[in-house]
């Protein structure tokens, strides 16, 4: 039995207009051993939440990213103590075999830091720079040539985000003054936006001036909300070729940060915008930063960018499914092969393309079962208790009595060892 097709990397035109728009292209931009832009996935990043200071909270913190699939970690870097604790989280997380890159993200005092510790500047694997405060007054140029001296001196390449929340003022208010003397001025918004994608094309084009290749350069342009996010992404990606960061920033916590940050980045990555995404999600209090990762590839592989880990269709149920148990079962599957994705990744590649069913009654449950890899009916409300699975658009056996969950569950690595083992390859 062959393997199903992998979704396409990158997006390509669908020739009667199904599907995402091609992919713009940009310069490819090497991140550790991640390449980010060009041809290459779309890729998902996160960041911590941890005092950077402490070491082993901070390693165990970006080690369980890296599991959740996040294959960019960023973290605070703000003052002394969290740079010198940079390398030995970067030593701490390679002796663990966690092999995720490491982006420092600096405010204000970057270029001391930097400059007080250089095991931090080689450990990491990209500096984030924010033109909006790296400094003030006559200090801000020098200070953000100072950063792109270390970038070219290490050998790093830097992510260039301006941000709604720390705009440059000076900057916004030369664009005001020149607004002003136009004959049709611009609405306020628009020269806000303008001076966000001002901020970040200015920024790039001085540290190209200053010896940093292009290639080595990601923009951002983060706002908070979806239209403005959409507009200034859109303009940036027709003004450059740079690499581009897609956020929503501050997005917000629980199904509102979800629903925003969908909604804009999947604006955007349908037109073929985007080379790296972050989901920035609040968590709840104690909740698990590995939330805003799942989420991040759940977009990407709904819309056919990626495909991370099978997918589990599941129907909402409704005056047909009085009984929890379809529900309960799609909640086992689902949690199933998400822990067997890390294993399955390695000893059976492809299985992450994978569709399963887990439906709750006849009404759409075989017809949904059919276009699943392998899917289960069960029984509503009424129905006889008895569920059949099928497998391949084929119904091959039907499960009954209490123990459906296990024997379904085991029946899914069945397909997955016969489909992707390496034994189906041989």
């Amino acid at each position: 039995m062959s393997a199903q097709p992998q979704p396409p990397c990158a997006a390509e035109t669908d020739p009667v207009g199904f599907g995402p728009l091609p992919r713009r292209a940009t310069r490819q931009v090497r991140i550790g051993g991640v390449a980010v832009g060009g041809r290459a996935p779309v890729v998902v990043q996160s960041m911590t939440n941890t005092d950077t200071a402490d070491v082993a909270a901070t390693a165990r913190q970006v080690a369980e990213l890296w599991r959740a699939g996040s294959e960019l970690v960023r973290v605070t870097v703000n003052n002394p103590e969290s740079a010198a604790a940079v390398p030995r989280i970067v030593e701490r997380l390679a002796m663990q075999g966690v092999e995720v890159p490491i982006i420092g993200d600096f405010h204000y005092n970057g270029h001391q830091l930097l400059e007080r510790e250089p095991a931090c500047a080689e450990a990491l694997a990209k500096y984030r720079i924010n033109p909006g405060n790296v400094g003030f007054g006559r200090k801000k140029d020098v200070q953000f040539a100072q950063l792109i001296e270390f970038a070219i001196r290490y050998g790093k390449p830097v992510r260039i985000g301006a941000n709604w929340g720390s705009l440059d003022q000076a900057l916004a208010a030369g664009l005001m003054d020149e607004n002003a003397r136009r004959a049709e001025p611009w609405d306020a918004g628009r020269v806000l936006r303008e001076a966000l994608i001002r901020s970040a094309l200015d920024s790039a084009e001085r540290a190209v001036e200053l010896g940093l290749g292009r290639d080595r350069i990601v923009l951002s342009a983060k706002v908070s909300g979806v239209q403005e996010l959409v507009a200034v992404y859109r303009d940036l990606a027709r003004r450059s070729d740079f690499a581009l960061h897609l956020g929503l920033t501050e997005a917000g916590i629980g199904s509102k940060g979800i629903v925003a940050s969908s909604a804009a980045l999947a604006v955007l990555l349908q037109e073929g915008i985007g080379d790296t995404i972050r989901i920035s999600l609040t968590p709840e209090p104690g909740a698990s930063r590995t939330k805003e990762v799942v989420v991040a590839q759940e977009l990407l592989q709904t819309m056919g960018l990626r495909a991370f880990t099978p997918m589990v269709t599941a129907c909402p149920g409704c005056g047909r499914t009085t009984s929890e148990f379809f529900q309960e079962l799609a909640g086992v599957v689902q949690e199933h092969v998400r822990a067997k994705m890390p294993e399955w990744r390695i000893t059976h590649p492809g299985a992450e393309t994978m569709t399963v069913a887990v439906m709750g009654c006849v009404v759409n449950g075989p017809g949904e079962s059919r276009h699943a890899n392998i899917g289960i009916s069960l029984p509503g409300t009424g129905e006889a208790p008895s569920a059949p699975v099928f497998v391949d658009g084929r119904k091959t056996v039907t499960l009954r009595g209490e123990r459906i969950a296990s024997e379904f569950v085991a029946l899914v690595d069945e397909y997955v060892d016969r489909t992707w083992g390496r034994r189906a390859d041989a």
